[in-house]
């Protein structure tokens, strides 16, 4: 299995252009958040808590903390504070009269346009082309920055 440095190097491979970096500060966090707000929006006919239906997104959330977990349980934390961030988004726009899942498939197809517009100012292909779970490091990416930025060991 590789290391988290391993699969973030590789990533990294093909975000050196600065302009495809900005693309993938806003697009990323963007698209994980819509997939949670996707997600969200299947409920699993059970409560976890009063007026707290369980839905999808908690469930697919808790996989893929387990994922993080193994690559870097430091990492891990980050990502559960962005996970819950992204849920608690998605309830706000939710409960505020908006279809969630409309705002999130319209933000997911602006936000993808923006990654491939990125990758053409880089000149290569996104690295999920290659491996499917580059997918999932592309968050962990952004996040290894912002440790860094904090002096955080990930």
């Amino acid at each position: 299995m590789k290391s988290i440095q391993d699969w973030l190097t590789e990533y990294g491979e093909s975000h050196q252009n600065p302009t495809n970096k900005l693309v993938h500060w806003i697009c990323v966090p963007t698209i994980f958040f819509c997939v949670v707000g996707l997600l969200y929006s299947v409920k699993l006919g059970v409560s976890i808590a009063p007026g707290l239906p369980l839905n999808l997104a908690m469930v697919l959330l808790a996989l893929t903390l387990v994922y993080y977990l193994r690559l870097s349980p430091a990492l891990s934390v980050g990502m559960l504070l962005f996970s819950l961030f992204c849920l608690y988004l998605a309830q706000r726009i939710e409960s505020s009269g908006f279809v969630l899942w409309q705002v999130s498939l319209g933000l997911f197809v602006l936000a993808w346009i923006g990654q491939f517009w990125g990758h053409s100012v880089e000149g290569k292909r996104p690295s999920f082309f290659k491996d499917l779970q580059f997918l999932m490091i592309g968050p962990a990416w952004l996040m290894s920055f912002v440790y860094s930025k904090m002096g955080l060991r990930y």
